[in-house]
């Protein structure tokens, strides 16, 4: 099969499943199973710190154990099976044990996909932002798929949707892979050593602070959007809408960010991504109405998208292959999960003091980002000099 076919497809599969996940599983929590805002809080931000674990330790070694797409087929199989025990649990005690066993496993999909993207991307295989765009285009489908069945069916259908979706997903992993995915990681790059190269590598650790604080920043968004709509009186049916408005302007970034944004410096991309990140969480907390929220979403493009092509593009550039499952541990653990983990806590308790504070107080990370990335802007432009 088209190498890049292929991407194209594990992506599309893979991010409708986190298209439920992502922007319903609070809400799920708390409708279906009826746990308070401040218990699924607790139970999501647990569960984005047993994700950092996973990303950060569990992911790097398996991938140093086993080929490429060997650690796609354990993870989507572990996902499946675990998944099934969300259907009995009904208590606070079994969501949580459930969610962290889930979250050890789901999540970890994400920097499996994009660590196999990498490798293909080095080789000359594989044009990064159109096989993403597929992704997003598969959570904009099952955004909408999920918003129409819930709206009628009520948000009890959310765990068959994934249960469905995890299905689909093993089902795919039985196709043929590209060659170099079957290939083990050479055990001279397996060494205790590798993380410490990693951290060496020159404004690798700036890069990743700075994904961190934007990354980091959307969790009132995704943990609270669902319901922030629902407070702002939006119709079931439309909440997937207003969400996915956000995805379709990821699709057109990711779908042209090759040709159009490929050729810049990963830090000025970072730039931009920290200022329109600011901007969008100013226009939700200061101005909470529909019509600005979704206008809003347009800068889902720059806050998410560019922020995270810029961490791919610099990875790929700066990075042995070897090097590239351990970097994707790193991002998706701090980027993706703990800092989440950690503003999802500050997101609910200021969600309840007030809804739109919940996205103000991310302006918090977004803003230091913006320093950090100049200041690495003007160092970059140093070295550049001295040379």
């Amino acid at each position: 099969m088209n190498n890049q076919r292929w991407m194209s497809q594990n992506f599309f599969t893979f991010y409708m499943t986190w298209g439920i996940f992502l922007p319903y599983w609070t809400g799920f929590l708390i409708e279906a199973k009826g746990l308070t805002v401040g218990q699924a809080s607790l139970i999501m931000s647990f569960g984005l710190a047993v994700r950092g674990i996973s990303t950060m330790f569990a992911f790097p070694y398996i991938s140093r154990k086993r080929s490429s797409k060997r650690v796609l087929d354990i993870l989507a199989i572990a996902s499946l099976i675990t998944v099934l025990f969300f259907i009995p649990a009904s208590s606070f005690n079994s969501l949580f044990i459930v969610t962290l066993l889930f979250s050890f496993f789901f999540p970890a999909l994400m920097p499996a996909l994009d660590s196999v993207a990498g490798i293909l991307v080095q080789h000359g295989q594989l044009h990064y932002g159109k096989s993403r765009s597929y992704g997003s285009l598969g959570f904009v489908v099952m955004v909408l798929i999920v918003s129409v069945i819930t709206g009628k069916f009520g948000d009890v259908t959310i765990v068959w949707l994934l249960l469905g979706g995890l299905i689909m997903l093993v089902i795919l992993n039985t196709r043929p892979a590209p060659a170099i995915l079957l290939e083990k990681a050479k055990e001279k790059h397996s060494n205790k050593f590798s993380l410490k190269q990693l951290l060496q590598t020159p404004n690798f650790l700036i890069v990743i602070i700075i994904a961190v604080l934007l990354q980091g920043a959307h969790a009132s968004y995704y943990n609270y959007g669902y319901i922030y709509l629902q407070e702002l009186e939006v119709p079931k049916y439309y909440i997937g809408l207003i969400i996915n408005i956000g995805v379709f302007f990821e699709i057109i970034f990711f779908a042209k960010s090759d040709r159009l944004v490929g050729h810049l410096k990963p830090v000025t991309l970072l730039i931009i991504a920290a200022i329109g990140s600011t901007m969008r969480w100013l226009m939700v907390s200061l101005v909470p109405t529909i019509p600005i929220f979704i206008i809003s979403q347009s800068l889902h493009a720059v806050s998410f998208a560019l922020a995270h092509f810029a961490v791919i593009l610099f990875f790929t550039q700066h990075l042995k292959k070897e090097q590239i499952p351990t970097a994707q541990g790193m991002y998706n653990a701090f980027a993706m999960s703990w800092s989440t983990a950690a503003l999802t806590l500050l997101g609910g308790y200021l969600y309840e003091i007030e809804p739109r504070f919940a996205f103000l107080g991310m302006v918090i990370c977004t803003v230091p980002a913006l320093f950090l990335a100049l200041y690495l802007k003007k160092r970059d432009y140093q070295q550049s000099l001295d040379l």
